[in-house]
């Protein structure tokens, strides 16, 4: 294996600081070409002649009381298809990632993931760009989240 890669489980805490999200629990999912991020509501506004978009993240399952209010310019609009062959138009997003040594920007996508057991997808093209290796049989190779305990 290249030594310049950057091994990762199929599931990671990762950091996406421009959004204000200090800790969301990630799944390394290489069959997703984009990155996305549940958004449970999307709104649309224009500033300066610029397209951006509000947005609310429950970064925690299971905890709807936990809300980062978002914001960011849009840079696209596609049709994307979910694991489940349905097609869903959804704004794009450039914002940072954090996750081991690696912090640059990546394309998101938003989508309400309430259903889902991950309130985000880290997708081919982040990893491609972070040079990450994904071992399926691993979890949380770039360290796991502190407890409450230890963060006191």
């Amino acid at each position: 294996m290249n030594d310049q890669r950057r091994m990762l489980g199929w599931r990671e805490w990762l950091t996406l600081p421009d959004l204000g999200i200090g800790r969301i629990k990630a799944k390394v999912d290489t069959g997703a070409r984009t990155s996305c991020v549940h958004a449970f509501y999307v709104d649309r506004f224009r500033s300066r002649g610029r397209s951006f978009v509000r947005f609310g993240v429950h970064p925690s399952q299971k905890n709807d009381d936990e809300i980062v209010h978002c914001k960011a310019e849009i840079i696209d609009q596609r049709q994307v298809s979910d694991s489940g062959g349905h097609r869903e138009l959804r704004f794009v997003i450039n914002t940072r990632l954090v996750l081991l040594d690696f912090d640059d920007m990546i394309e998101l996508t938003l989508t309400n993931r309430d259903s889902m057991r991950f309130r985000m997808l880290l997708g081919r093209t982040a990893l491609k760009a972070g040079g990450f290796c994904v071992d399926p049989a691993a979890s949380y190779l770039a360290g796991r989240r502190k407890t409450r305990k230890e963060t006191k």
